[in-house]
């Protein structure tokens, strides 16, 4: 079973306007996925292995202070936020590329996904989160009397 990023349905584009989904694609192809509420959409790998689920997200310049796991009704909810409140009022800024900031992604987790035994580690911006497999329940066989 794969696991899908959760999407409002304002973010998905009717089909019968390709031109405009395809030149959308290509203007944007190198910005952030940004939402409605100043949120980015954090870059990550999730994999299914034969025990376990590994989602893999890069947080550059984050510390694990500032991000936060959640989980409600099998929906993870994984967030980052990074202020930078520096300002420099000698010269003049031509290009300003640091990211200052929160990200937000949201996964709904699938039923044979373990959410009690979730572990989460970070080290050098990458957050790991392992999160094992339920054993199958048996097949109960019900009598007929």
């Amino acid at each position: 079973m794969k696991l899908v990023p959760y999407r409002r349905m304002n973010e998905i584009r009717p089909m019968n306007n390709m031109l405009s989904f395809f030149d959308d694609f290509f203007n944007n192809a190198f910005e952030d996925e940004q939402s409605e509420d100043n949120f980015r959409a954090m870059p990550m790998d999730i994999t299914e292995h034969d025990k376990e689920f590994s989602i893999i997200a890069n947080l550059p310049g984050f510390k694990k202070e500032n991000v936060n796991i959640s989980l409600h009704d099998n929906q993870l909810v994984l967030e980052a936020s990074c202020a930078d409140k520096t300002e420099e009022l000698k010269g003049t800024v031509y290009r300003c590329e640091r990211y200052s900031g929160s990200y937000r992604r949201s996964l709904t987790l699938p039923e044979n996904a373990d959410v009690t035994k979730i572990i989460a580690k970070m080290e050098d911006g990458v957050l790991k989160l392992s999160i094992p497999k339920k054993e199958p329940t048996p097949l109960k066989k019900i009598s007929i009397t």
